[in-house]
């Protein structure tokens, strides 16, 4: 058996969309797709390593406390993935421009936020893949701090550990949990072939009844 490095993982997950990887993970019932975090501008699909950061909301007796992300994207390795965990909160930013010049020298490929984030136009102006729930202009500081990084954190619902592999485009974000990784890389190639044969039927003038059938879904992984 041909043992796959981390760069073959990633070539590979690259080669597909989070709708893949959705299904893929379906088939396994495992979850790893969230909803309502896309693309804040226009930006490229990203495939990477999670670098995780937990943010909780600012107790009145703290002071001086690190600025969001700040140590996470210090000790981050080219190409990793911020995961910005904030609970979904819309009214504060935990992302903005100072952390994205900091994050795209440091080579990491993109950010993804349970949450909102400000400065967009840098982002945009610096060609840094941002995604998330919104954008305000509400900064963290004394609202919102740092838990822990490079701990695991709920993001949407979703279990993500340090070094999950994520795939995030304009449909969405997935995560997938390096105990899976090859599973879910077959079943995708699985999937992505069984729906280039269901268009080429339908092109080919099949009912799109029978071509949508249920049963056509589970015989993928038969």
């Amino acid at each position: 058996m041909t043992t796959l490095t981390d760069t073959d993982i990633l070539d590979q997950l690259a080669s597909y969309d989070t709708c893949a990887i959705s299904d893929a993970l379906d088939f396994l019932d495992r979850p790893g797709a969230v909803h309502g975090v896309r693309p804040l501008w226009d930006c490229d699909k990203i495939v990477g390593r999670a670098r995780t950061v937990s943010v909780v909301p600012r107790a009145e007796s703290e002071t001086g406390t690190s600025h969001l992300a700040t140590e996470a994207i210090a000790t981050a390795e080219p190409g990793d993935i911020m995961v910005m965990a904030n609970h979904g909160r819309l009214d504060v930013s935990c992302w903005g421009d100072i952390v994205t010049h900091a994050a795209r020298r440091r080579g990491i490929s993109g950010v993804v936020i349970d949450g909102a984030c400000r400065d967009i136009g840098a982002s945009t102006a610096l060609g840094f893949p941002v995604y998330g729930r919104a954008v305000v202009p509400i900064s963290a500081r004394g609202r919102i701090v740092q838990q822990s990084y490079n701990e695991p954190v709920d993001f949407a619902g979703v279990r993500v550990a340090a070094g999950d592999y994520i795939l995030a485009d304009a449909c969405g974000v997935t995560f997938i949990p390096p105990d899976l990784i090859v599973e879910v890389l077959r079943l995708g190639a699985l999937i992505v072939e069984r729906e280039r044969q269901m268009i080429e039927a339908v092109q080919g003038g099949a009912s799109v009844v029978d071509v949508m059938h249920d049963s056509q879904f589970a015989a993928i992984v038969k």
